[in-house]
């Protein structure tokens, strides 16, 4: 899970916590993102810090309230970026067949066996969430044919160049190979550096679309949308907070 942001387009909020302890209808983020990895069967979260991470630690603990065992990764003294951050984290992923990569600030209800299933199916080196986005100037869109194989990525396109309805929903199911992409040094991101050198490679990179509910809260306004979102009953609140 990637919790090292700072949460700048939240500020005040994020003065005092990291961006993934900000608090959504009375729980913070990480409780909802921690319950719907517990409940979707994993067992095992490793999370990098780097703002307030006393903070985060404080209240995570070793995870089992959650029903999970939490392993810290703090990045120090730069940030290293969505991709990066999995480089201290190589020997945690040492010998999976498949692990999950999720946004810290990323809530949803969207159950995961699918996904494993088409993952596997697909003999997909990553599998990559993808749900239809309000604003696409404003998201990381997804190019994929019918059988959802990706063809492209565009990063917060212009209005004229919208190239599809979906958006990158912060949520990834990864081979191996995807750590032989993430270089040992140096900040790195997934959508800018890692997944493009992929697909220039040929690795077999599928879209899952979804309508479950994905709730992105990293603005203001996002995080008025998610809180609405839970106060209708149209994400579930974490049982364990």
């Amino acid at each position: 899970m990637l919790a090292a942001g700072e949460g700048t387009r939240l500020r005040p909020l994020t003065l005092d916590r990291p961006k993934a302890m900000v608090e959504i209808a009375g729980r913070p983020g990480v409780a909802y993102a921690l319950d719907w990895l517990g409940r979707n069967g994993v067992t095992e979260v490793a999370v990098n810090l780097y703002h307030r991470p006393d903070v985060l630690r404080a209240y995570v603990g070793d995870g089992s309230r959650f029903g999970v065992r939490v392993r810290w990764s703090l990045e120090a003294p730069l940030v290293l970026g969505t991709a990066g951050a999995l480089v201290p984290l190589r020997a945690f992923f040492a010998g999976e067949e498949v692990f999950l990569v999720l946004y810290g600030d990323v809530l949803t209800d969207l159950d995961l066996g699918p996904v494993l299933a088409r993952h596997r199916a697909a003999g997909a080196d990553v599998t990559i969430v993808v749900n239809r986005v309000e604003d696409p100037t404003q998201s990381g869109m997804v190019v994929f044919d019918g059988d959802g194989s990706i063809r492209r990525f565009v990063e917060k396109p212009e209005c004229r160049q919208v190239p599809s309805e979906w958006g990158n929903a912060g949520i990834y199911l990864c081979g191996p190979r995807v750590l032989d992409y993430i270089v040992p040094e140096g900040a790195q991101d997934f959508a800018y550096d890692v997944f493009p050198r992929m697909l220039a490679d040929g690795r077999r990179m599928v879209a899952y679309p979804t309508t479950a509910p994905v709730f992105e809260f990293g603005t203001l306004e996002r995080l008025e949308k998610a809180t609405t979102a839970v106060g209708r009953g149209l994400l579930a609140a974490p049982v364990r907070w």
